[in-house]
């Protein structure tokens, strides 16, 4: 048996966890793992005063004991951004042990300040020594999500009914990190044999995740105050987002109203120039046709909201800094009614 290498990236450290799990179980076997497995993760890369990439290496050129096949996991190799760090991973892949079964995890280890982008280089190593490149994130945008928890439930071998599928998509917004362990629960006490309802699945969902921005930004433009109340709560408390950063959302959002607004622009390709968005336009079309929806007052009027909720939450107001935002964003989508 030749030797494999797999490497996994992905946003999420949940779904990360989970895919590098069960590739490793899938590699060992009925193997012995205490036997088979060598895990690394950054403290093994400590040299001295210097990180290097040279104890993954070697681990992965040592031939098993007792044992038919070896399987070297390299965690938290993301601080090995460059050419030079990465080198003698480089010259491995290009010249692998048969027996050994690499696994690679760009990850941030915790004395990592910032992940870096997955190099280039190390993506065409491992793609030209025939391995994997496996991406454990959710894909962005709603239609992804969508696909991906479809995707989910087909594997857990259950069937959900368009309504427990939108219930699970609404509760879990921004965590769906949360939907393989939830699956997982909902198969062991319901099984697989019917479709499962709405009722089914409620008492099983807990806690509400957080929300993407555009989910508040889109209640607030329908003039919905609960529902645009309801999301800031899961964005604060779920969502664990700081006051400020909140605000920075709102004032992004409006700010490109007030950029747009009696601004010469025919359409969305020319709001999108204005705005120097990148990509789909959607977002200028929609920011387009709301600028145009509120008119000029309003828009003033949005703009004086948000910077006297700046100040209110710097210590001009008494109250605390939640009811400041409560405050704001009923403000904002009463003017949308």
């Amino acid at each position: 048996m030749s030797a494999t290498v797999v490497l996994f990236h992905g946003g999420d450290e949940v779904l990360l966890a989970n895919a590098l799990r069960e590739r490793v179980s899938q590699l060992v076997g009925e193997g012995d793992r205490a036997l088979m497995v060598a895990e690394l993760s950054e403290v093994a890369y400590l040299v001295g005063e210097e990180y290097e990439i040279s104890p993954l290496v070697d681990a992965a050129q040592t031939p098993p004991f007792l044992t038919s096949r070896r399987v070297v996991v390299g965690r938290e190799i993301g601080r090995f951004s460059n050419t030079d760090t990465l080198n003698p991973l480089l010259r491995y892949l290009d010249d692998q042990l048969e027996s050994t079964d690499l696994v690679l995890v760009w990850e941030k280890g915790p004395a990592l300040q910032k992940l870096n982008p997955l190099p280039r280089q190390l993506k065409d190593a491992v793609t030209e020594a025939g391995g994997q490149i496996i991406s454990a994130g959710i894909p962005r945008g709603r239609d992804g999500s969508y696909q991906w928890m479809d995707e989910q439930i087909n594997a857990a071998g259950l069937r959900l009914r368009a309504g427990a599928k939108r219930l699970l998509a609404e509760h879990l917004g921004e965590d769906l990190s949360r939907l393989p362990a939830l699956l997982v629960t909902l198969s062991a006490a319901l099984g697989s044999e019917r479709p499962l309802e709405v009722d089914d699945v409620a008492p099983f969902i807990g806690q509400g995740g957080s929300v993407p921005p555009w989910e508040l930004t889109d209640a607030i433009e329908s003039g919905q105050i609960a529902d645009a109340l309801a999301k800031l709560e899961r964005m604060l408390n779920a969502g664990g987002r700081h006051e400020m950063q909140v605000l920075a959302i709102l004032y992004n959002h409006f700010s490109r109203l007030l950029r747009l607004d009696g601004a010469e622009v025919s359409g969305e390709t020319e709001a999108a120039e204005l705005l120097g968005l990148k990509g789909s336009t959607f977002p200028a079309k929609k920011a387009l046709r709301q600028a145009r929806k509120l008119g000029s007052k309003r828009v003033a009027r949005s703009i004086d909201l948000l910077a006297q909720a700046d100040l209110d939450l710097r210590g001009a107001s008494a109250l605390p800094p939640a009811v400041v935002l409560e405050v704001l964003v009923a403000r904002l989508a009463q003017m949308n009614r």
